[in-house]
């Protein structure tokens, strides 16, 4: 089979990801893609240390889980011993596709959702202090997952690439010299029904903003994402003390809180600072926000910006996000240059309070009819067919996929 063409039968997929939850961007997606390959009719595994999901009563409707046996407590020790009972795992039964999203060492396709780990330690030197970046060249975890990364793009190592920007195509191509045609870009998907803006909104976004002290007239900024340092919330903090609309900003995500509430104390706007924590309703803070920023140093596609735009949110983030590839400036949002400069995040933002809300809307709207799940399943299930090629096979052994 061809790009382009269906799978005409149903197919046994083995899916590898570490933790398996309905919580953050990277997870949200493998469930999601699980649940539509099911959908489908296919036959999903999924390979994980721990997992969370919805229990179905129908036993079609649920994946077999695979529990990867993993040592905690050392980031080094997780990553390596996920990588190789992994693949002990996966040889052990005959798959038609292996999907990997984790630096793992047997898979069919691998996809990038995490970016390029020889990238970010390039691009985390613009927040880590002064000389971190030689303790980085020595730290057992990123020597493994340098070696890891290496091994994936090894010529035969896997069958297709799936980046999930054009950004991280080329820093892939760039940095291992990976072909240009063995990268598909695919980008995320969003569900449009759970993220389109409710008849109901106003109420909603009454019944968020009060218990933080929000009147109805504030102008209330929204960050989603945990790992607060890499995804920019120092900056961000300093850049509403420079706004002179005096927004708030509500910041949903797992990270320690003191720190940052440190920042706020800083520039004198605690209380205007509000920290969620995570939720599970994610799209009910959107609703009740006017703009959505992320100032991140490093994000290969941030899910969270597709679905402030399918709430109808203008977004204001990194170019290096790979979400920014899809922002048109003025239109729906803005672009961050420099994601540690408080002035330009501040200037961005401004910018993005003064948007049109319903031209906002309308762009969206056009705008994300290219990502929907729909769209995205059929490219999927393209690379699946292409992979495959129309015939079973075990793991990556000796088998070539046809050309793109």
């Amino acid at each position: 089979q061809i790009m382009g063409t269906a799978v005409a039968e149903p197919m046994k997929i083995a899916l590898v990801r570490k933790y398996y939850t309905d919580f953050g961007g990277a997870e949200r997606y493998t469930a999601a893609l699980t649940e539509h390959l099911l959908e489908a009719g296919h036959e999903v595994h999924v390979f994980a240390n721990q997992w969370r999901f919805r229990n179905k009563k129908d036993p079609k409707e649920r994946p077999v889980f695979h529990q990867v046996a993993m040592l905690k407590g050392l980031s080094v020790l997780e990553a390596l011993t996920f990588a190789f009972h992994s693949r002990r795992l996966l040889k052990k039964e005959r798959f038609d596709i292996i999907h990997s999203f984790e630096k793992t060492l047997y898979q069919d396709i691998y996809r990038a959702g995490d970016g390029c780990h020889r990238e970010w330690l390039q691009q985390r030197m613009k927040i880590d202090p002064p000389g971190k970046h030689v303790i980085n060249k020595i730290n057992p975890l990123h020597l493994l997952l340098l070696w890891i990364e290496g091994q994936i793009f090894k010529d035969g190592n896997y069958k297709m690439i799936v980046a999930n920007s054009s950004r991280v195509k080329n820093e892939i191509v760039h940095h291992y010299g990976v072909p240009a045609e063995k990268i598909q870009v695919v980008y995320n998907a969003v569900d449009l029904d759970r993220f389109g803006r409710p008849p109901d909104v106003d109420k909603i976004r009454r019944e968020i903003r009060i218990p933080f002290g929000i009147g109805d007239r504030d102008q209330v900024l929204i960050y989603v994402g945990s790992g607060f340092k890499r995804k920019g919330v120092p900056a961000l903090i300093a850049a509403v003390a420079l706004l002179p609309s005096k927004p708030h900003l509500v910041i949903i995500g797992k990270d320690s809180i003191a720190p940052y509430r440190a920042v706020a104390e800083k520039h004198a706007i605690a209380n205007r600072i509000h920290f969620a924590g995570p939720v599970h309703d994610v799209e009910r803070y959107y609703w009740a926000g006017d703009v959505f920023v992320l100032p991140t140093v490093y994000e290969p596609f941030s899910n969270v910006c597709l679905e402030a735009l399918a709430s109808g949110l203008p977004v204001v983030t990194s170019r290096i996000n790979g979400a920014s590839e899809i922002i048109k400036p003025g239109e729906n949002g803005y672009i961050i240059k420099n994601p540690i400069d408080s002035s330009e995040i501040a200037e961005k933002v401004g910018l993005g309070l003064s948007l049109n809300r319903m031209s906002i809307q309308t762009c969206n709207r056009e705008l994300l009819r290219r990502f929907t799940w729909t769209t995205h399943m059929q490219r999927i299930t393209d690379i699946y067919a292409t992979v495959a090629g129309g015939v079973r096979y075990s793991g990556h052994g000796g088998q070539q996929y046809p050309g793109n």
